[in-house]
């Protein structure tokens, strides 16, 4: 329940919200009201009391709106907070694909990459759920800014989150999601097969060629497309999908598969 504030209170208050765009750490209190940060941290800590403010986790706090009767409220904007917490960091996965239309399903959490190492690899914070992954810097590729309010977010441009998707297809919950993704992608108009490749080259896992070629095979793409994945491929055998039993190998792909995913397939 918001309570009431005094003058002097409300005018530093203001001064913080002014100077934060959409979350606020101890350390933006006390550089904007040139306090210690002990003291900065106790008056934030006063107003989530009060109201004015909600605790996302231990110092770190989002404004609440004036028409709220309730601190308790669902994250405005996950992304934001995602990356003040995670940094840097990109939206990947199912909710890259979900923000450009390449799925209509709707994921449940917020997948998120970042080159630190969390923890908690699935926080819940006012009730929004984060999947986290760690990558290496080398990952931070393919990338767009999109302006959430007044923040720049970084997210996985189409190509990109595709390609993520076949070096991991649990960021899109398994292969039978990942694959209808890419299939939505290659569909569009503005679609770049060139682009995909390269990004697949540039990430430098074997296993997306194993992956991206057995699936644009299934699709009917020309051999000059399958070549290029067949010529990028490692040594060893990769699973379509680590999650799933795969008991056939398609030796041309080093892959294994679930017998349902063969259809027209030979081993």
């Amino acid at each position: 329940m918001i309570s009431g504030i005094g003058a002097d209170s409300r005018a530093r208050l203001t001064k913080v919200l002014r100077s934060t765009r959409g979350t606020i750490a101890v350390s933006d209190a006390a550089e904007a009201l040139n306090l210690p940060r002990p003291e900065a941290a106790k008056l934030l800590a006063r107003w989530a009391r009060q109201g004015w403010l909600s605790r996302v986790r231990r110092g770190l706090y989002v404004p609440v709106p004036l028409e709220s009767t309730t601190t308790e409220l669902p994250l405005e904007d996950a992304w934001v907070v995602a990356d003040r917490l995670y940094a840097p960091c990109y939206v990947c996965g199912w909710s890259a694909a979900e923000y450009w239309d390449l799925t209509e399903q709707i994921s449940r959490s917020l997948w998120i990459s970042t080159t630190q190492r969390p923890r908690d690899r699935r926080p819940v914070l006012q009730g929004t759920s984060f999947e986290l992954r760690t990558v290496p810097e080398s990952y931070m590729f393919g990338l767009k800014a999109v302006w959430r309010g007044q923040t720049k977010v970084m997210v996985s441009n189409p190509a990109r989150t595709v390609i993520d998707l076949m070096d991991n297809p649990s960021l899109a919950g398994g292969i039978r999601m990942s694959a209808g993704i890419l299939e939505n992608y290659l569909a569009r108009e503005g679609s770049d097969l060139g682009e995909l490749l390269g990004y697949a080259e540039q990430l430098g896992n074997g296993a997306v060629f194993k992956r991206l070629g057995f699936l644009l095979e299934r699709l009917g793409f020309p051999s000059r497309v399958i070549q290029r994945c067949r010529d990028s491929m490692t040594l060893g055998n990769a699973k379509l999908d680590s999650s799933l039993p795969s008991d056939r190998l398609v030796t041309r792909w080093r892959l294994w598969v679930p017998t349902s995913w063969l259809r027209h397939e030979q081993p």
